[in-house]
């Protein structure tokens, strides 16, 4: 078995991980800097602990901070983003052969016992459907009722 080790590649899907990093992430998704008080601000968390998931994206390039004055602010790198997506893409194309090679197989599975099951026809009757039965006549008149 291959092993296959990119500890950047690792680094951003280790990040990608956290639904808070995410969070972050989408906060810096509009290309601007944004402060890191005002990134904090939605999460539910002391600041220490938000600077460890701000470590984290740093760590993996995902993130830069920048410091002016007594001011940090963080900005988006996107490009560790771009090999993760041509990672999962190169796999997506993988799955998607053989989910509709799978697909093929299993209709073609279907269509056999379909034709399987309709195949030994009786050999009295060219036809699959049932003739009704002709109605009895009645016998003799029943017995009547006396006044």
């Amino acid at each position: 078995m291959v092993k296959y080790q990119d500890p950047a590649l690792d680094a951003v899907f280790a990040a990608l991980a956290d639904s808070t990093r995410r969070g972050i992430l989408e906060s810096l998704s509009n290309g601007s800097d944004v402060a890191v008080s005002e990134l904090a601000a939605p999460h539910d968390m002391s600041l220490p602990g938000f600077m460890k998931h701000l470590k984290v994206l740093e760590d993996a390039g995902l993130v830069t901070r920048t410091k002016e004055g007594r001011v940090v602010s963080c900005t988006l790198e996107a490009q560790p983003m771009k090999q993760a997506s041509a990672w999962i893409t190169r796999y997506e194309k993988f799955w998607t052969e053989k989910l509709d090679s799978l697909a093929r197989y299993l209709y073609q599975q279907e269509e056999l016992q379909t034709w399987n099951r309709d195949w030994p026809r009786s050999p009295h009757s060219t036809s699959i459907a049932t003739t009704p039965s002709r109605r009895k006549k009645s016998g003799a008149r029943g017995p009547t009722r006396k006044r």
